[in-house]
């Protein structure tokens, strides 16, 4: 009896949407309960919620069904890594309807070139974004978040913690923001005392 299919989908932002992959890995035979998902993460990095719930609903016979491999990992030794669980389990990988037999040379070598093409796109990425940054900050375009809190509201927070009657946590209630806030603006006051 043949096992089951397991899918899995990842976008890296929280506005890109999953429709592709979720019709894709369905006309694949995917049933939906068993699609697992990540939103808004990378997938540079192996602590995805979906990904580990996804691992974990293989066994053997099952196959995990992945649209294309850089959904599934951004760097080669990740893939290797994803793959060589899944064989140790008895499980196998499928990537767009191929399933991956990591016993066939010729598998293998396409296998590693597509997770070296996944690798490559996330550093072209990673290059564009500095490339980005560095020419934002040269036009002065590059200025950072903007404060949590207006000077006006810094300089009453700080009088209120010179009175001594409002806790960091009163504080940082009061004016809406987070506790590391309230003492980002009290070093502020520190700081320029100390000048």
């Amino acid at each position: 009896m043949p096992g089951n299919l397991i899918g899995y989908a990842r976008v890296s932002t929280d506005g890109q949407d999953l429709a592709a992959q979720r019709e894709a890995l369905q006309a694949l035979g995917v049933p939906e309960d068993r699609l697992y998902v990540d939103h808004g993460l990378s997938g540079a990095t192996r602590e995805r919620q979906g990904l580990r719930e996804a691992l974990a609903a293989c066994w053997a016979g099952d196959t995990l069904v992945v649209t294309k491999l850089d959904r599934l990992a951004r760097s080669l030794p990740d893939a290797i890594a994803i793959a060589n669980e899944l064989t140790e389990r008895g499980a196998r990988l499928s990537l767009g309807g191929t399933v991956h037999d990591p016993n066939d040379p010729v598998g293998r070598l396409l296998f590693n070139v597509l997770g070296m093409v996944a690798e490559f796109e996330a550093d072209l990425i990673r290059q564009r974004t500095r490339e980005g940054l560095r020419i934002a900050a040269a036009n002065g375009r590059l200025k950072g978040r903007p404060p949590k809190l207006t000077p006006a509201q810094e300089d009453l927070l700080r009088k209120l913690h010179g009175e001594g009657q409002h806790t960091i946590v009163q504080l940082a209630e009061l004016f809406g923001v987070g506790r590391a806030t309230v003492y980002r603006a009290l070093e502020r006051t520190n700081s320029k005392s100390t000048l």
